[in-house]
């Protein structure tokens, strides 16, 4: 796997938090995002780690916190809001958290800062974000996938990116499923998948 990342660049990851999941799980692996931080440290200066993701704020339990949780003591900076509740027109219960705005004043505010933006979603929403950020001299690598069906990336801001990263092609270095499940206890042990199964922020998928 080919990635144009020099040691010298300041690099910041932005995460799509819900996006990110679909993307992997099209795929059918989970993230270790231990690992994934640590990949993307050994390749560049990186300056921070945002995450973001809605939150079920009204329940005694929400079933995405573990997972805040851990990555809030792990390297992560995250960026969460109120989830809004709804039921859709055949009657099933959805929830809406819609980020989009968070991850793009976050990054212009922090692209005089950086040589290098790693945008972690497939949202063609954030095609115009790129666009600007790229305007200011920063060089913008997108992650996501062409490879699950359908696509997961919108074809407008996979050709406005700098560089396409695959996520395929990157399981083999951020997979859990290359770790030994008997270790330490990791971020996705008490993940309910069923919260990001009933998220409806992922976006129009448009194939190539």
């Amino acid at each position: 796997m080919v990635m144009y990342i020099r040691e010298d660049e300041r690099l910041a990851l932005f995460i799509d938090g819900a996006n990110l999941y679909a993307a992997a799980r099209a795929l059918g692996f989970d993230i270790d995002y231990k690992r994934l931080l640590e990949f993307f440290r050994e390749r560049g200066r990186l300056a921070r780690a945002l995450y973001y993701t809605a939150l079920v704020e009204d329940q005694e339990y929400s079933p995405i916190r573990p997972l805040v949780d851990w990555l809030d003591y792990n390297g992560f900076t995250m960026v969460t809001k109120p989830t809004k509740e709804f039921t859709d027109s055949l009657g099933r219960r959805k929830i809406k958290g819609d980020m989009d705005i968070e991850l793009a004043i976050d990054m212009l505010e922090m692209a005089p800062h950086l040589d290098h933006v790693i945008l972690f979603s497939g949202d063609g929403d954030f095609r115009r974000l790129v666009e600007v950020v790229q305007r200011k001299g920063v060089k913008v690598s997108v992650v996501s996938t062409v490879k699950s069906s359908p696509p997961m990336v919108a074809d407008e801001l996979r050709r406005q990116a700098d560089q396409f990263i695959e996520l395929q092609d990157l399981a083999a270095e951020i997979s859990r499923a290359n770790q030994a499940r008997n270790t330490d206890r990791d971020e996705t042990d008490d993940l309910d998948d069923d919260f990001y199964d009933d998220y409806d922020d992922e976006p129009v998928i448009e194939t190539v």
